[in-house]
């Protein structure tokens, strides 16, 4: 028999999203699914019920109906209790659910016999990237973060020359360079912001600056664990790093116009990074947006889906439906991270869903299991991409030791470069000995063109053609140089060929340089 694949009308009023779009409920039915929607389900996000049917989805009236149909629910939000009493053995839920934090929720679900797969619970491991609903959601949050700071921030993000006078560049400070922490930066940065980023884990410094934001170092001499827990998620600090993060961010707080705080840490309360004297400490007019605040905030003055003004004029943001304010986009990429589960769930691609325990991401996904409570997950067999140490930075050099370097550095390259040349004296002068002199025309003729060829083409910066191309490129340079040399030869068979040599070799260049500009092109903005 067929099975069902469900989604509902989301019940919380301030949620806009849905869990199944037209397209994706297409490519469920490629799967071999029949798929059933709540009418209504998808209006908030901008698909209507015609849109629905038009993509051979069954619409039926009522959510009663629709739980009693389905074989699959695929929700948004984690279940309410009356949602949880529609379930049954037989029955899987797909959906956010926070397992560390809604406990009696849990055992309510596991009470049902249901399977209840947390989408908050994807294993961050390579092959789980395309079901990563965390990543996908926070991805837009930390967009509209930014979007919803310049909305209440009363200046440019991007400094100006008017005739009126010089607008200064907003400066914004982004705490936590996960995925919404860098979204955030992006953003910033493309609108023209001075961007400044900090994060417990010191690897990812090396993203930060590649997206134009500078890294906000700690001077920290003590001993920090890594910050980064199992699963590429960030691990609590340590007391003394916490207070040497705190002095920071006080230095920092009185130059920020904007903060966007980020931090959070799994199965807990987000951790107050931003206290009520840093608050204090900023200009009037100054944002603070807090991504954190379904958990608690990172600021201490946030209120959860609340606008506050500090007593200094300080505008917190603490709304917590960041993803539904762009509920078609956060749909769509919600719905596209279900499909792929669902296709993990179904390897046969024939309707029928196979809960494989043994698969990492379908079992640390998994939080109850046919009766019994599968929270927390074991450890994954492979483990998320291992963080890599930065690279201690180099010592400033005083001028002293930059002469020392240099001379140093001449003297050696001055030593290969005089072995070089006596290697070639000593065979050009055994050459002379024994070749006829029509050898030694053309081998003066080779040595030349592999001299000069190389170096004119080989220090041409790797930023114009790639090393591959600089390697080949250096090769068709000899050859040119040498045929130009041999070009007005009194042989005829030679003069062709080497006009040959020209234009083969011409063609060669050319072309790597066209090759590689299409592929610079393909990291340019557009």
């Amino acid at each position: 028999m067929q099975k069902r694949v469900g989604a509902p009308r989301e019940r919380s009023t301030a949620e806009a999203r849905v869990a199944m779009t037209p397209e994706s409920a297409l490519k469920l039915q490629k799967l071999g699914y029949e798929c059933l929607i709540e009418s209504g389900a998808g209006k908030a996000a901008g698909f209507s019920d015609k849109a629905y049917r038009e993509a051979g989805v069954t619409v039926v009236e009522s959510c009663d109906e629709l739980y009693a149909s389905a074989d699959v629910i695929a929700k948004v939000r984690p279940p309410e209790v009356a949602e949880i009493e529609k379930l049954g053995p037989g029955k899987t839920l797909i959906s956010f659910f926070y397992p560390a934090q809604n406990a009696t929720l849990l055992d309510q679900a596991r009470a049902t016999g249901a399977n209840i797969i947390a989408m908050d619970m994807v294993p961050r491991i390579s092959r789980a990237q395309k079901m990563d609903a965390l990543s996908s959601m926070a991805n837009i949050a930390g967009y509209r973060a930014v979007i919803e700071a310049g909305s209440n921030f009363g200046r440019f993000f991007t400094g100006q020359v008017t005739a009126a006078g010089k607008v200064p560049p907003a400066k914004v400070l982004v705490i936590g360079a996960g995925v919404a922490g860098l979204a955030a930066i992006g953003t910033a940065t493309s609108l023209g912001a001075i961007t400044y980023a900090f994060d417990v884990r010191p690897e990812v410094a090396e993203q930060i600056e590649s997206m134009g934001a500078e890294f906000a170092y700690l001077d920290f001499a003590g001993t920090q664990q890594d910050g980064a827990a199992s699963g590429g998620y960030a691990a609590p600090s340590s007391p003394e790093f916490r207070e040497k993060q705190l002095a920071k961010f006080r230095e920092l707080a009185p130059d920020m116009d904007i903060v966007i705080t980020t931090a959070l840490i799994p199965g807990r309360d987000a951790p107050k990074l931003w206290l009520a004297d840093m608050v204090a400490a900023m200009k009037p007019g100054s944002v603070i947006v807090d991504l954190a605040a379904e958990r608690g905030g990172n600021c201490d003055l946030t209120i959860a889906d609340q606008r506050v003004v500090s007593d200094n004029g300080v505008v917190i943001i603490g709304y917590t439906d960041f993803p539904s304010r762009m509920a078609a986009q956060a749909s769509t990429l919600y719905s596209t991270n279900i499909r792929h589960m669902m296709t993990d769930l179904t390897p046969g691609k024939d309707g029928k869903l196979v809960h494989n325990m043994e698969d990492d991401v379908i079992r640390g996904a998994t939080i109850a299991f046919e009766g019994a409570i599968t929270f927390p997950p074991p450890p994954p067999k492979v483990q998320a991409i291992a963080a890599q140490k930065p690279k201690p930075k180099a010592a400033e050099l005083t001028p002293e030791q930059k002469r020392a370097q240099e001379t140093e550095a001449f003297k050696a390259q001055t030593k290969s470069q005089g072995m070089l040349l006596a290697g070639g004296t000593a065979l050009l002068l055994l050459a002379g000995a024994f070749a006829p002199p029509s050898f030694m025309n053309h081998f003066v003729v080779f040595m030349l063109a592999c001299f000069i060829g190389f170096q004119v083409i080989w220090n041409v910066s790797h930023s114009l053609h790639t090393p591959l191309m600089a390697v080949t490129n250096a090769i068709s340079g000899i050859v040119i140089l040498g045929a130009l040399l041999q070009i007005g030869s009194g042989n005829w068979l030679v003069v062709i060929l080497a006009a040959l040599s020209v234009l083969v070799a011409t063609i060669n260049i050319v072309g790597g340089f066209l090759v590689t500009r299409r592929m610079l092109a393909m990291f340019q903005r557009s």
